[in-house]
């Protein structure tokens, strides 16, 4: 094959930490969440015996199967554990990209010159599982949609290597639902009007299917017929986001300060959620208007959370902004940033809430950021 590319999964990774702390947790059933009215963040294969998945409300699960265990979970744990992962990959790996938590990519093209390419990636899998005790899957294939389908497709079982030839054949029979890019409310569309696997989509005209879902039929197309031309994007690890906001008159008034910070602190926390980051230190700045500079932070429990950061630099603002002095700038800075999802950090959040960011950030994607803003931030919108 021209290009060798590999996608690599830890199996249940929340899970597989748990159990590495707490032996006692071995073959049990197991849910990460937290909350009655939250959600099942990740799951014991034992507990999806039962028809538990991630996501599902916990009441739900609780009911699907009620002698799980549950465990809320430890955010800085996964993230150390995550890191020494990406370490042992990243040591052996011509070329990795980390695309999350608990995924990274690899491009290995060329490699089977000078070893087999399954080979060496088996070994490279028995290296992680050796060296931080948690399994691992992967896949070998063309290109990332191909290779992330099929270790979904290879687990708890085995790692399977997908061919260029066999790629169609591999693809077709399998549900549109496997492709990466298709949500509940595309297969719902599609599947109106009878397209329910991916050899059936397949055969559907692009242009035609970009009709019906927009810009982003064509890309849907071209991954139905197995074809990604994605590179495998070098890891480089992002210490912080930040934003800052200088007025064009120098101010006291709080109640338009504080919704100047509830505005940034919007954009930066669809940032985060955007590209997938979790962060565990805020900072806020302000600069007087005599020039002097003033900081304050507090370390957060993981979080892309909106309404939880909010909160966070308010007060830090409070405890900062004391010598009612006119300000002429703020800033934010959200630091300590680990990879993860909305979905998988906040465990005491409800299941309306989690409905509700995954909404705004459709809306804010599909139509630019100011389609839907809150209340709290709109000095900064109309600005």
């Amino acid at each position: 094959m021209d290009r060798a590319i590999v996608h690599m999964d830890l199996d249940t990774f929340f899970v597989s930490c748990e159990r590495l702390t707490n032996s006692k947790l071995e073959g049990i059933p197991l849910i990460i969440g937290g909350g009655d009215r939250g959600v099942v963040a990740s799951c014991s294969y034992e507990a999806r015996v039962f028809g538990v998945r991630a996501a599902m409300p916990m009441k739900m699960a609780l009911r699907l199967c009620p002698q799980a265990k549950v465990i809320k979970g430890d955010m800085e744990l996964y993230s150390k554990l995550s890191n020494t992962v990406t370490q042992v990959i990243e040591e052996k790996a011509p070329v990795m990209e980390k695309a999350s938590i608990d995924e990274h990519y690899l491009d290995i093209s060329g490699i089977d010159r000078f070893h087999g390419s399954y080979k060496w990636t088996s070994e490279l899998a028995a290296s992680v599982t050796k060296e931080t005790g948690l399994p691992i899957s992967f896949a070998l294939s063309v290109n990332k949609t191909v290779s992330k389908i099929a270790t979904g497709e290879g687990k708890p079982k085995g790692n399977l290597q997908i061919s260029e030839n066999m790629v169609r054949p591999f693809l077709n029979p399998l549900s549109i639902r496997k492709i990466p890019m298709v949500g509940e409310v595309t297969f719902t569309l599609l599947s109106r009007i009878g397209i329910r696997n991916i050899e059936t989509l397949s055969e559907m005209p692009a242009e035609v299917l970009q009709q019906m879902i927009g810009k982003n039929g064509a890309e849907l197309w071209r991954k139905a017929n197995g074809i990604d031309l994605s590179p495998v994007e070098p890891y480089r690890e992002r210490k912080s986001l930040s934003t800052d906001q200088t007025f064009h008159e120098d101010t006291t008034d709080i109640i338009f300060l504080k919704s100047i910070l509830a505005g940034m602190v919007e954009k930066l926390a669809f940032k985060l959620r955007s590209e997938q980051w979790l962060t565990s230190t805020v900072v806020v700045s302000i600069k007087y208007s005599n020039f002097d500079t003033e900081t304050k932070q507090c370390k957060v429990p993981y979080t892309s959370a909106d309404h939880t950061l909010v909160r966070v630099v308010k007060e830090l603002f409070d405890r900062l902004y004391q010598r009612r002095m006119t300000l002429r700038k703020v800033g934010i800075q959200f630091g300590g940033l680990v990879r993860g999802t909305y979905q998988i950090n906040i465990f005491e959040d409800t299941q309306e809430m989690m409905a509700l960011y995954q909404a705004m950030d459709k809306m804010k994607k599909r139509f630019g950021f100011d389609a839907v803003a809150r209340g709290a931030g709109i000095f900064l919108k109309s600005k």
